[in-house]
C-alpha cells in the first residue's frame, strides 16, 4: 500500500511541474559598457567600449569609436590622451610608455554622446613571485590526469589584498567561466607561500604563462559578482540575471553605464612543460 501511495505522490509532483518564464530587465536606451584597464605595462593599457544588449540578444556587438577617452593623474594636471585603434577595436595611450605608477591614482573620464563617464583607482604595489613549477599528476578525485603548475611567492600586505590570475596556454587565454581565477585574504595568504596550483592539467610540450594582478576592491567585486553572473544556471532557485555592479560613474548627462576600470599592476611568468624522465 505504501509503494501505492508513493507512486501516486510522485505523480501528482511531476503533473504540477509547470516552466516558468521569469521577467527580465530590458535595457531601456542605449547604455555604453566600458571595459578599462591601466597597469604597469604598456600592452595591457586600453579601453573598450561597446553598447549593452539585452540578454537573449544574439546580434553582433556594437563597438563606440567616436568617445573621447583620457585617463587623469590625481594631483597634477597631466592627462593620458588615448586614440581609437583600428586593430584592436580598442582605445589606446597616444604614449605607448606611458604606464602607472605604484601609489598613484588615477581618473578615468570618457567623453560620449554629451555624457561624462569617470571612474577612480589607485595602482598598488605587486606581491612576489617567485617561481612556477610543474610536476605531473595521477589522476585525483576531481583532477585530471596531467603535469600540474604551482605559483609560489609572497604576499606580504595586510588590506587590500584582492587578485586575479589568467593563464594563457600556448598564445590562448583560458576565458571560460571556470578561467576566472580570484581571490582575497579571506581565508589567509599561506597558501601563496606554499605553492598555489592552477587547476589545469597540461601536457609536455605546452607553454603557460601566468599573469597576475592585485586589483582595488571595487574592480574585484565586479568579477566576482561577473563570476556569480557566468555559473547562473537559470534554474527555479537562481536570481534573475543582473549585471555586475560597475565601479563608473555617469558624471554629467543622463542615463546609465556598464563595465569597469581597473588600476592593477601586472606580475607575469612563463614555463615550458617538458616531459619527466622516469
Amino acid at each position: 500500500m505504501k509503494k501505492i501511495w508513493f507512486i501516486v505522490f510522485c505523480f501528482c509532483l511531476f503533473s504540477c511541474q509547470e516552466e516558468v518564464n521569469l521577467p527580465l530587465a530590458t535595457i531601456d536606451g542605449i547604455v555604453p559598457v566600458i571595459e578599462a584597464t591601466w597597469t604597469d605595462i604598456p600592452f595591457y593599457n586600453e579601453v573598450k567600449i561597446t553598447l549593452a544588449e539585452n540578454y537573449f540578444d544574439s546580434s553582433d556587438q556594437t563597438v563606440v569609436s567616436n568617445a573621447l577617452v583620457r585617463i587623469l593623474i590625481e594631483g597634477t594636471t597631466i592627462n593620458i590622451p588615448f586614440y581609437f585603434n583600428d586593430d584592436t577595436q580598442s582605445y589606446k595611450p597616444f604614449r605607448e610608455t606611458s604606464t602607472a605608477v605604484v601609489g598613484e591614482s588615477y581618473e578615468l573620464q570618457v567623453f560620449w554622446e554629451g555624457n561624462v563617464y569617470t571612474s577612480k583607482g589607485v595602482m598598488l604595489a605587486p606581491p612576489i613571485v617567485d617561481s612556477l613549477t610543474y610536476a605531473y599528476q595521477e589522476e585525483r578525485l576531481f583532477r585530471d590526469e596531467g603535469y600540474y603548475i604551482k605559483v609560489y611567492g609572497e604576499i606580504p600586505f595586510k588590506e587590500n589584498n584582492y587578485y586575479r590570475i589568467k593563464v594563457i596556454e600556448n598564445d590562448t587565454l583560458k576565458n571560460d567561466r571556470d578561467d576566472y581565477l580570484l581571490f582575497d585574504d579571506t581565508f589567509g595568504l599561506q597558501f601563496f607561500e606554499e605553492g598555489l596550483e592552477l587547476n589545469y592539467p597540461f601536457e609536455a610540450g605546452d607553454k603557460v604563462r601566468m599573469e597576475l594582478f592585485r586589483m582595488n576592491k571595487s574592480s574585484y567585486d565586479y568579477f566576482s559578482q561577473l563570476v556569480g553572473l557566468l555559473f547562473n544556471d537559470g534554474g527555479l532557485f537562481s536570481p534573475p540575471p543582473q549585471n555586475p555592479d560597475t565601479n563608473i560613474i555617469v558624471e554629467e548627462g543622463e542615463g546609465k553605464v556598464l563595465g569597469y576600470f581597473m588600476v592593477s599592476p601586472v606580475l607575469t611568468e612563463t614555463v615550458f612543460i617538458r616531459k619527466e624522465n622516469n
